[in-house]
């Protein structure tokens, strides 16, 4: 009876172990509450991953993100490059165009359509509340879209008339 108790007891504590090692507070998870300063901000980092090769085929560019130390907002300006944690949003180029577009939807995917066959460049920088590219994050992708294959006709739509 006793190695069976003492049994049981191993068990129980390695479970515990095992589960609070896996457990992570909201904060490991999600980072600071937006209700408190932070003294001393890690550098803000943006992480890219490469466009869906599926997606290019279709003429579009889909390409999924995430930023660390930093909170995609909708807020601009002076006042608000003092809000701790800090805030930012993204600045999106496509083929070195003379103009950009901000985005601070944080929806973790940058959708831009309608690109022709050929070499495309998106050039995306994470930005401070006053459009300042915060400490060198920005990610160039560089990508073909292949040409597109034309659809075989099925014949769909077409009235046939049988006497």
């Amino acid at each position: 009876m006793t190695l069976l108790i003492k049994t049981l007891a191993a068990v129980a504590a390695g479970t515990m172990l095992a589960t609070s090692a896996f457990a992570q507070s909201a904060r490991e998870v999600r980072g600071a509450s937006p209700f408190e300063t932070i003294e001393n901000e890690p550098p803000a980092k943006l992480i890219m991953d490469p466009p869906l090769p599926p997606a290019l085929a279709q003429g579009q560019f889909l390409s999924q993100y995430r930023v660390e130390n930093v909170r995609l907002l909708q807020a601009f300006g002076q006042g608000a490059l003092s809000v701790s944690p800090r805030v930012g949003h993204l600045h999106i180029n496509v083929n070195d165009l003379p103009w950009l577009w901000a985005d601070a939807s944080d929806n973790n995917t940058v959708d831009i359509a309608g690109f022709p066959p050929g070499e495309h460049k998106v050039k995306i920088d994470l930005v401070d509340a006053n459009h300042e590219v915060l400490n060198g994050q920005s990610v160039t992708h560089t990508f073909t879209v292949p040409p597109m294959v034309a659809k075989p006709k099925t014949g769909m739509g077409q009235v046939h008339m049988h006497k």
